[in-house]
């Protein structure tokens, strides 16, 4: 788990931005045992800024017993995660095209047609009865 990636991600769910130590360590211990997809997923995002250090680069400051994120850092923040969207958007697209052409779904009816469409077929319905009975 990228300790750095995941203070930044705790401190920017919060109002604010800030949170007092004791809601830093429980949040870290909570994510550092959710499993291996959370150790991951920092670890890329880490890795999206090379020598990341959270303290020197004036990413986070300390205050009244807990830390807050700053602007600049929420602004690094979004950048490692916009470059994960556009590299998830990349992979998809290569995706796409890589496989056959998948058959696109029926869209559902919207009430009134279908309603439209009911009406219809009992009219027929009761035409081809009429023209059996006589």
């Amino acid at each position: 788990m990228n300790f750095q990636v995941t203070v930044l991600k705790i401190l920017v769910s919060y109002p604010e931005g800030f949170a007092v130590m004791a809601n830093l360590k429980r949040d870290m211990a909570i994510l550092a045992t959710s499993g291996p997809e959370w150790a991951e997923r920092t670890k890329r995002l880490g890795a999206r800024v090379p020598g990341l250090d959270i303290f020197s680069d004036g990413l986070i400051e300390r205050q009244n017993g807990g830390w807050r994120i700053t602007v600049k850092g929420r602004a690094v923040l979004e950048s490692m995660e916009a470059r994960r969207s556009e590299h998830h958007a990349f992979e998809k697209a290569s995706m796409e095209t890589a496989g056959p052409p998948v058959p696109a779904l029926p869209q559902p009816m919207e009430p009134a047609k279908l309603r439209r469409e009911r009406r219809q077929c009992r009219r027929e319905a009761r035409e081809r009865a009429r023209a059996h009975a006589s």
